[in-house]
Order: structure tokens, then C-alpha cells, then sequence
């Protein structure tokens, strides 16, 4: 009887340990959970306009000429027309230069008439990021019925920035034609401009 008991207390024991075992056995080598992967993620830069007024551009423009001429000749009607420039940004202070040509049909009494005008423009900006203001000056070219006279031109501007592509604007010019084609008669034009541009 005591033989039996101390066996079944000896087998006891082995159950026990052997289970004991198996447990830190499966403690150990149980891997622990990988840790869930980072992924960079990279924000992409806003798109910005207006920062950049640098390139070409080409577009057509509509307006309204008020000349007054020596002798009490005067007259006003719409222009109309198309022109191409260039521009280089240098940060705040952006110069450039543009070739105009406007068609009209100005008729100042007495079988005076001013048929088109075309201007060389050199500019003179100041950026302010999407908007560009800019004071211009340059040579103008007048085709009228008594002939082609040259005079000169000032003015002021702003050009806006829809998209990188594409800006709008107005412009305000005065011009000067003194003694057209000899015949002493003088002519002062004011032309307020809309116009819009494609930038390539």
C-alpha cells in the first residue's frame, strides 16, 4: 500500500514538472507580434501662381480712342487688335517689352480719319506675387488719311494672373503726334485698354 502511494505521488510529481516545462517552452519560443510597418508619406507642394512673370506672350486687346486735334478737330470711336511681348522676373522689379497694333476707324471732321496705330512698349513692373503693375513709354505709329505720322506714348498698367497661363489686364495710354505728315495739324489720343494673354 505504501508502495503504491509513493508511486503515485512519484508520477504525480513527473506530471507536474513535465507540464511545468512544456509551459516555459512554449513561452519562449513564441514569437512576439512584428511590429506594424511606418510607410513615408510624402506631401506633394501646393501649386503656386504668380511667383514667376519670366516668358513670352501673345494676345488680343479691345479699347476706346478719345483724340483731340489742333483746329478743333476731335473724335473718338472702339479699337481693337493684337500683341506680343516678353518679360524677365527678377523678383520685385520686372521689365519688359511689347509690340501692339490696334485697328480703328477715328473720324475727326473734315474728312480726317485715323484708320490703325501701332506701338513699341518698354516696361517697367513691380510684382506682387498673382498682379503685376507697370509705368510704360515708347514710340507709336498712327495711319491716318492725310498719312503715317510717329509720336510718342506713356502710360500705366496691371496685369492679373488667372492661371499659370493665362492673364488678363488694362492698360491707360497717352500719346503725342505733333505736325502729322506736314500739314501742322497736332493731335493728343487718350486709349483706355482691356485685353487678355496666353504666356508661353
Amino acid at each position: 500500500m505504501r508502495t503504491r502511494a509513493k508511486l503515485i505521488a512519484t508520477s504525480a510529481a513527473t506530471a507536474l514538472t513535465f507540464a511545468a516545462s512544456a509551459a516555459q517552452a512554449v513561452s519562449v519560443n513564441t514569437p512576439a507580434p512584428a511590429a506594424a510597418a511606418t510607410v513615408p508619406m510624402t506631401v506633394a507642394p501646393a501649386p503656386t501662381l504668380g511667383d514667376e512673370w519670366t516668358g513670352g506672350y501673345a494676345g488680343v486687346q479691345l479699347g476706346y480712342g478719345d483724340v483731340d486735334a489742333s483746329g478743333g478737330a476731335d473724335g473718338d470711336d472702339f479699337l481693337y487688335g493684337v500683341h506680343v511681348g516678353y518679360n524677365y522676373d527678377f523678383g520685385t522689379f520686372v521689365p519688359g517689352g511689347e509690340l501692339d497694333y490696334d485697328l480703328t476707324d477715328i473720324d475727326l471732321g473734315g474728312g480726317v480719319d485715323v484708320d490703325d496705330v501701332a506701338r513699341l512698349k518698354v516696361k517697367a513692373g513691380y510684382d506682387v506675387g498673382q498682379a503685376l503693375g507697370y509705368v510704360m513709354a515708347g514710340v507709336a505709329e498712327a495711319d491716318t488719311s492725310l498719312g503715317s505720322e510717329s509720336g510718342e506714348f506713356y502710360g500705366i498698367g496691371v496685369s492679373y494672373q488667372i492661371t499659370d497661363q493665362h492673364t488678363v489686364g488694362a492698360e491707360l495710354l497717352e500719346h503725342n503726334f505733333d505736325d502729322i505728315s506736314g500739314t501742322g495739324l497736332d493731335a493728343d489720343a487718350t486709349t483706355p485698354t482691356v485685353w487678355g494673354s496666353i504666356r508661353f
